[in-house]
């Protein structure tokens, strides 16, 4: 496994540095950044190393309705807590997205699936130890332009690939789509009219209840900041549905397990869910508004 064991970890968000956990920065870049936040503890960090001996690991779970999908997170909850997810297609296997946490047990889960072709990180805040997922299942690492300034390591084995444009396809049938909005190079992932959305869209409670919705209900939020609760407005919004208005997607995949939309009628509750964030934030005659099917 090539696994930078001893590199700095940021204990609440997971990423991973160029320098060694015996000499700690003062803090975090990615959690000092408005987006995110540090927690009211203060800033601490671990290391891969650190992990394997507090009894960390990585959970995969099937997805009920589709066996070619599983999740991964880790327990206990580690840095956000996000999951990854593995798409086994059949031009290869893609991960999006990507957690701190990597052990053996998960290379062998992986592998026995028969490895990896690619990984799609949707932003910064999961970027995570993504350079040791590269190296150590021999695959590129697909990451927006925009967003390079967050990179806190050196890809010295030339492992990341940048999504220059609207859209990259990473494998045949799979395809990175360039949003914007939460970060300027904030991506979803399309495969077989799945959305892979991260929280690039995050998806609300009121999302995951399908009968009876009453007229504005909303389904998802469109946020600068998640956790601090600073919505987007308007004019991003418009501009991501507009990277999104040309593909036909019938469920969404969240950042968390459980977070999975499924339903023919998502995209309309995407632009929906779009309408209701600007005529909530005041709006009353701006684009978004002015958009249908």
């Amino acid at each position: 496994m090539h696994t930078s064991k001893n590199l700095l970890i940021c204990t609440a968000c997971g990423t991973q540095f160029d320098l060694p956990a015996s000499q700690p920065p003062k803090g975090c870049r990615i959690c000092d950044d408005p987006r995110q936040f540090v927690p009211p503890t203060g800033q601490t960090w671990t290391s891969l190393s650190q992990l394997r001996t507090k009894d960390h690991r990585n959970v995969f779970t099937p997805d009920p309705h589709d066996p070619r999908l599983t999740s991964i997170h880790t327990e206990p909850k580690f840095g956000i807590g996000q999951r990854c997810i593995l798409l086994e297609t059949s031009a290869g296997n893609v991960l999006w997205d990507c957690i701190a946490y990597l052990d053996e047990e998960t290379e062998a889960f992986i592998k026995g699936k028969g490895g990896l072709k690619a990984i799609v990180i949707s932003h910064p805040h999961y970027y995570t130890t993504h350079l040791d997922w590269a190296k150590t299942f021999g695959c590129p690492v697909f990451v927006a332009r925009e967003d390079e300034e967050w990179f806190n390591r050196k890809d010295g084995e030339g492992c990341r690939r940048f999504v220059e444009g609207g859209t990259a396809e990473v494998l045949e049938g799979v395809v990175a789509i360039k949003t914007g909005g939460h970060f300027p190079g904030s991506l979803v992932l399309l495969w077989e009219k799945k959305l892979f959305i991260a929280d690039t869209l995050v998806t609300v409670p009121s999302a995951l209840y399908h009968v009876d919705r009453l007229p504005g209900t909303t389904s998802f939020a469109f946020m600068w900041s998640i956790p601090n609760m600073i919505p987007l407005p308007p004019s991003e919004l418009h501009k991501m549905w507009l990277a999104l208005r040309p593909f036909e997607f019938e469920s969404t995949h969240g950042a968390f397990n459980g977070l999975d939309v499924r339903d023919k009628n998502v995209k309309a509750r995407v632009l929906e869910s779009m309408k209701i964030q600007a005529k909530n934030e005041g709006w009353e005659d701006v684009a978004i508004l002015k958009e249908t099917l």
